[in-house]
């Protein structure tokens, strides 16, 4: 949560830039991301350098120690007018960037030169190619002054500034296809509940949303009372002091995510590194290619602890260029039924997933729908559907959907369904947010699951689970594995959901036919009496 404060100079900046011709929101995200790189690459550099004044140990510098490389530095350029500002950005801090993108490429072979890299992560790497896209000196002027002036020194804060910004791309209508509603993605996140010690993948991170909150979720729940603190406005801020012991996990093995966008790329990189993840492995790469294997330590299969993802729907491959893995669990061309095959390919035994589908996945009566349901059935564990109300991804699409959660390995004795009719947000394009009790069923959603998850490692008895949670007019309720399989592995919700019909009361025919006769004979007199005045 921002200050009002924060949020009103993003809003008169964002203003600035629309007004000063930049109207793609991702291209504004894009330019601020290279500001804020530049002040962090500064604040980098200060703190080796004091540091090195503490110790008396020379360090490794990111910017050479020349009139010329310390004018690189954000706090000796930032000052300049806007004329000025915009020569030097070009020609000089932009181009630099490169030189360190690739630099950061090769690190690992670099040794001393490489450790004052390690604070960039991969977003090194992606900003190779940057480049200075405001020509209005005054909108420049102002994005710098903005930049400057965000408290990028509260790693918490800071993680809240790039979502406020992540948030303009649903609002500006345009882009929000790279981004899934915050709160289905919270929801989702409470429904796996990640551990500090799990390695998670998003296989089509796009802002790594995903990737970015979970952190959020960790620091949440991995605070104690002295690590929660609140600002101005009263907002809650956790550190995750309780963390510490998982920092370098966190920072450089914990958060994978994948994309072929280099904005993407850029943008996502960016998120995790100011949600306090610098070492995210953010990579260029096709998740459903051949050519996936060669980003894991080892073969893509078998890998990950947890899998979160809002993979692309109506999309159609080339088979040529297909990973034949994925190929080899179901024979189809279509990707969402890809996706959700390699990431049952890439969990490893007992991983967790929780994956946004379209429903036609659930009902689809082709060879490759029946057989991918079947394989999640009968060789893993089909814990979980929550069928999503068709407006969640408006306006952008009005498709239906719904959250497959499963776990690899073993066989499914039930599925548990939750049918989701609302969200907390109104189911037209304008998705305002409602207030009021009956508009968001998430709340109820996350706490039936968690309370229906207790009761199967409690070892409850099938008996007693499947009559607390028999009753199919319900949201929430179970239907058993072999009644799926007897409907040729059909899980739509509606296949199983028993409608709740009530009785209605209605007059008698003759006591409803003698009222119309009064208002016949009404007419009538009404008639008569506008013909007598004419």
């Amino acid at each position: 949560m921002l200050t009002g404060k924060i949020r009103n100079d993003i809003d008169k900046l964002w203003e600035k830039f629309w007004t000063g011709g930049i109207t793609n929101p991702l291209t504004v995200i894009e330019q601020i991301s290279y500001l804020m790189f530049a002040r962090m690459l500064d604040m980098q550099e200060d703190v080796a350098e004091r540091k090195a004044n503490r110790t008396g140990k020379s360090f490794d510098r990111l910017f050479p120690n020349t009139p010329e490389g310390q004018l690189l530095r954000w706090k000796n350029f930032h000052h300049l007018s806007g004329k000025e500002l915009h020569k030097h950005l070009k020609q000089n801090v932009y181009p630099y960037f490169a030189k360190l993108g690739k630099k950061s490429d090769a690190a690992d072979g670099l040794g001393e030169e490489g450790s004052a890299l390690e604070g960039l992560g991969h977003i090194g790497e992606y900003m190779q190619d940057a480049d200075l896209e405001i020509k209005n000196e005054s909108v420049l002027t102002s994005a710098v002054e903005m930049v400057n002036d965000l408290p990028l020194t509260q790693s918490d804060v800071k993680g809240d500034i790039y979502e406020y910004l992540l948030s303009k791309l649903t609002t500006a209508g345009i882009n929000g296809q790279f981004r899934t509603p915050r709160h289905i993605i919270d929801a989702m996140i409470e429904l796996i509940a990640p551990q500090p010690t799990d390695v998670i993948c998003d296989p089509s991170c796009g802002t790594a949303g995903f990737l970015a909150r979970t952190m959020e979720y960790l620091n949440k729940v991995h605070s104690s009372d002295a690590g929660i603190f609140k600002d101005e406005d009263g907002n809650p801020h956790y550190s995750g002091d309780l963390l510490e012991p998982y920092r370098d996990h966190i920072n450089k093995h914990m958060f994978w995510g994948f994309d072929f966008d280099t904005t993407m790329l850029r943008v996502s990189s960016m998120n995790m590194m100011l949600h306090g993840v610098n070492g995210a492995n953010i990579r260029y790469q096709d998740s459903l290619s051949k050519s996936i294997k060669e980003y894991y330590p080892r073969q893509e299969q078998d890998f990950f602890d947890v899998v979160l993802a809002n993979p692309p729907f109506k999309g159609t491959l080339d088979e040529s260029n297909t990973n034949p893995d994925v190929l080899g669990l179901v024979k189809t061309k279509k990707t969402e039924l890809l996706f959700v095959a390699h990431i049952l390919r890439s969990l490893k035994l007992g991983g967790r997933a929780a994956v946004i589908v379209p429903d036609g996945v659930l009902f689809g009566s082709s060879k490759a729908h029946q057989q991918l349901r079947q394989e999640l059935l009968d060789n893993n564990q089909l814990e979980g559907i929550v069928s999503l109300p068709s407006g969640v991804f408006k306006p952008y699409a009005g498709v239906s959907t719904a959250i497959l959660i499963f776990t690899k390995g073993g066989t499914t004795e039930r599925v548990w369904f939750y049918d989701l009719q609302a969200d907390g947000y109104s189911l037209d394009d304008k998705r305002t947010e409602l207030k009021g009790e009956g508009g968001n069923d998430l709340p109820d959603a996350i706490a039936q699951w968690h309370k229906y998850r207790q009761m199967v490692e409690g070892n409850v008895s099938a008996n007693t689970i499947n009559t607390l949670f028999g009753d199919k007019r319900k949201k929430a309720f179970v239907v058993l594995a072999e009644d799926v399989a007897a409907n040729k592995y059909d899980l739509s919700i509606n296949r199983y959901r028993e409608a709740e019909y009530q009785q209605e009361q209605y007059e008698d025919p003759k006591v409803i036919l003698k009222r119309l006769k009064g208002l016949e004979e009404e007419i009538l007199a009404d008639l008569d009496a506008l013909e007598g005045m004419l």
